[in-house]
């Protein structure tokens, strides 16, 4: 089943109709024990009965009175209701008027005190028969007899058969019941699933920009996450468009210099000199707007990555390209220090600051990182001959491109400027810095 509300009401009906047929069977059950013990009750009360009008002689002979007021079912035939009574040798001497109508069984005479209830076939019908061992005590000895009674089990089966019709039909009234406010109560619970399912479809559709609707607790992350994946995405999309436009714009420029030169100059080493200056910065060009582009963004999926190690990988390859310089590195982040960021944005804003503190340091670089509130604050420090105040506005500003600076300088702030923005963070420069540069990079946690 591919339907959540087909899963739970399945589930709900199954559990339903395991809960009504054990009911139904406990009850019943319940039911027929006590009926069963009604009948051996009542049975017990006419053997008490039948003894309190049995007399035994001295000799052992016992004498029945002719008439037996208190139990005038066995005097009449067909009655459902049978005695006799056996001696010591399981001989019958006495039986009710009533046995004359079905053949009474043979039992086997029991020692005093004890009592048997059990159910037997008379006349291919069930009945029960209750049997009790007495010693009747005489001035000479006591004689040993079994009182039996017998009865029709018919009127129980009927009454139990009557029950069970009952039972079933308002289990089954109950069950139905139960199953429409199940169906009921599931539809109304699972509704904000159903708002959320139409409202992706507007947002699928393009009527709506986002999951607006108002969800229980359970199904707000959800929404929120879906939100977050939805302006990731569209943040992400609207990148591309940028980039592409800005890609086009800074092409342009290069593109109408080497339509002049094909058309103006003549000198063959001049205009080899000016196609590679050219090509090199459309390259330039090309690759950082594919960076830009290409940055992941903040997303809710994205996992915690421990940034110390990143920034020993990063400051290791860096060294390689500047062997020319043995400055000093200090690390000051804690091995457990995490944030949430993609790896390859990370690996590349790191790259280009680091690249950045390398490129203009005497002697020491200093990298930490701490926790401000909800915000991770990476510092990259060197001592090099810093950064002019009336700088400090326009080294960072939007819109710097390759042709705008020096060569290897501009085009990584501008980058990592970007990647930062695209987190919702913040690239600064330390303006209290009296000697060397301070970049600070504020991300969410």
């Amino acid at each position: 089943m591919r339907s959540l509300n087909q899963r739970i009401l399945a589930s709900a009906s199954l559990v339903l109709l395991v809960f009504v047929v054990g009911t139904a069977l406990t009850l019943d059950r319940a039911f027929y024990d006590s009926g069963k013990t009604a009948l051996q009750d009542r049975m017990l009360g006419k053997l008490f009965l039948l003894m309190g009008e049995a007399e035994v002689d001295d000799h052992g002979r016992l004498v029945m009175p002719e008439e037996l007021p208190g139990l005038m079912e066995f005097e009449h035939l067909n009655s459902g209701i049978y005695a006799f009574i056996a001696d010591e040798r399981n001989t019958q001497v006495w039986k009710s008027m009533s046995t004359l109508s079905i053949q009474i069984p043979f039992r086997a005479s029991l020692p005093e005190g004890e009592k048997v209830f059990e159910q037997i076939e008379l006349n291919e019908k069930p009945h029960f028969i209750y049997s009790f061992g007495v010693a009747w005590e005489t001035e000479v000895r006591d004689y040993p007899f079994t009182f039996h009674v017998i009865m029709d089990s018919t009127s129980l089966e009927e009454q139990i058969d009557l029950y069970r019709r009952d039972l079933w039909g308002w289990l089954a009234v109950m069950g139905v019941l139960l199953l429409i406010m199940q169906m009921s109560v599931l539809r109304w619970g699972l509704r904000p699933m159903r708002q959320v399912s139409s409202e992706l479809s507007a947002v699928e559709s393009g009527l709506q920009e986002s999951v607006q609707g108002i969800y229980p607790v359970e199904l707000k992350r959800l929404t929120d996450n879906i939100n977050s994946l939805i302006n990731h995405e569209r943040k992400h999309q609207q990148r591309y468009r940028n980039a592409l436009a800005d890609l086009a714009h800074s092409l342009k420029t290069p593109l109408t210099i080497l339509r002049g030169a094909i058309n103006t100059e003549n000198d063959a080493q001049v205009m080899r000199a000016l196609l590679n200056e050219q090509i090199d910065r459309m390259d330039n060009i090309v690759q950082y707007q594919l960076r830009r582009a290409a940055t992941a963004g903040s997303s809710p999926g994205t996992r915690l990555i421990a940034l110390r190690p990143v920034v020993e990988k990063i400051v290791n390859t860096v060294h390689r390209a500047y062997y020319e310089k043995y400055p000093k590195v200090t690390l000051e982040i804690p091995p457990e220090f995490c944030l949430r960021m993609d790896e390859g944005d990370l690996m590349e804003l790191l790259g280009n600051v680091i690249d950045n503190a390398y490129k203009w340091c005497r002697q020491d670089i200093t990298i930490s990182a701490s926790y401000e509130h909800d915000e991770v604050v990476i510092r990259v420090e060197d001592d090099g001959r810093g950064i002019k105040r009336e700088e400090l506005g326009k080294i960072l500003e939007r819109g710097v491109r390759a042709d705008q600076s020096i060569p290897g300088h501009g085009i990584g702030l501008a980058i990592v400027r970007d990647i930062v923005e695209a987190y919702d963070g913040s690239l600064s420069i330390d303006p209290t810095r009296t000697s060397g540069a301070a970049f600070v990079i504020r991300v969410k946690r």
